[in-house]
C-alpha cells in the first residue's frame, strides 16, 4: 500500500499565526490553516462527500482557510496540500484527520509526513470517539428507517451492529467500542462493533450472533466517513435498515471544527492531540 511518508518522525512545530496583510500595508496575524486529511477512496463517491463535508466546514467558519488532502487513492496527496500551502506563504497548518479511530495512519502517516512539510504543523486527534460522531450515526439510522423500541419486548429483539474498517492497532477497536457504547446509551439497544477487514467480528458474523440471541429487529450503522468499498458490502450484510455514511453531516462538520480548535490551543507535542471531548 503507498502510504504519504515514511520518513522517520520529527518534533510537530507548535502553531504561531501566519502573518496576513492589513489594509495599512503591515502583515496582520490570521489562522492556521485547516488541512482536512482523507483516507482515499477508489469509489468516486468518496471524493465528492469529502468535498461537501468540507463546504459545510466553510459555511460555519468562513474566515478559515480549509483545504484537503489525501494518505493514497485520491488527489490532492496530503505532500502536495503542504507543498502547495508552502508555495503560497502559508506559515501554519493543522492536520485534521477524516478518520473515526486511532490507527497507523494517525499515528505514524500523518504525523511523519508533518513533520517533513516546510509549513509548520500540529496535528488533530481523529474524529472518534466523540458525542457529535453519535449525533451524526443516530441521524443517519433515522433517515434509513431505524425507529426507537415502543415496548419492552420490542427493545429485547433490537440491536444495532456499528459497522467499522477496522485495524490492526488495538487502539482502533478501543475507540470503536467507545462509540458503540456511546451509541446504545442512545438508542437503548446493544450496540456492537463489527469490521469490514482485519478485525473480528464480521459483520454478518456479528449479525449471526445477535440473531442467535433472539434479536432479530437488526440495523446497521455505517462507521464511515464516506461511502467506499467496505461502507457497501456492511450495507449489503444488513437484514434490515443499513444506515448511510456519515458524509456531510453537520455534526461531522462541527466535529472537524471542534478537533481543529483543540490542536491549535494544544501545547506543541510530537505525537497527535488525541482527546476525545
Amino acid at each position: 500500500m503507498k502510504r504519504i511518508s515514511s520518513q522517520p518522525a520529527a518534533r510537530i512545530g507548535l502553531v504561531r499565526p501566519a502573518p496576513r496583510p492589513g489594509t495599512d500595508g503591515r502583515r496582520r496575524p490570521g489562522p492556521p490553516a485547516l488541512v482536512a486529511v482523507a483516507h482515499g477512496s477508489r469509489d468516486p463517491r468518496a471524493l465528492s462527500t469529502v468535498h461537501a463535508l468540507l463546504d459545510r466546514v466553510r459555511a460555519l467558519r468562513p474566515e478559515l482557510p480549509v483545504h484537503l488532502g489525501h494518505i493514497e487513492l485520491n488527489e490532492p496527496l496530503l505532500t502536495d496540500t503542504l507543498a502547495r500551502l508552502d508555495a503560497t506563504d502559508t506559515a501554519d497548518a493543522v492536520l485534521v484527520p477524516l478518520l473515526l479511530s486511532r490507527g497507523y495512519h494517525v499515528k505514524r502517516d500523518i504525523p511523519e509526513t508533518a513533520a517533513t512539510a516546510r509549513v509548520r504543523t500540529r496535528v488533530a486527534a481523529p474524529l472518534g470517539p466523540h458525542p457529535l460522531l453519535v449525533d451524526a450515526l443516530h441521524a443517519r439510522l433515522t433517515e434509513a428507517g431505524w425507529r426507537a423500541p415502543t415496548s419492552d419486548a420490542e427493545r429485547r429483539t433490537s440491536a444495532v451492529v456499528l459497522a467499522a474498517a477496522g485495524s490492526r492497532d488495538p487502539d482502533a477497536a478501543v475507540d470503536t467500542g467507545r462509540t458503540a457504547r456511546l451509541l446504545s446509551a442512545r438508542l437503548g439497544v446493544p450496540v456492537v462493533p463489527a469490521y469490514a477487514t482485519t478485525s473480528a467480528p464480521t459483520v454478518p458474523l456479528a449479525i449471526e450472533a445477535l440473531t442467535a440471541r433472539g434479536r432479530h429487529r437488526v440495523a446497521v450503522a455505517s462507521y464511515f466517513t464516506a461511502p467506499g468499498r467496505f461502507a457497501t458490502e456492511s450495507a449489503a450484510a444488513a437484514p434490515g435498515p443499513a444506515a448511510a455514511p456519515l458524509g456531510p453531516h453537520e455534526a461531522m462538520a462541527r466535529l472537524v471544527l471542534h478537533r481543529y480548535d483543540q490542536a491549535t490551543a494544544a501545547p506543541a507535542r510530537t505525537t497527535p492531540h488525541l482527546a476525545s471531548a
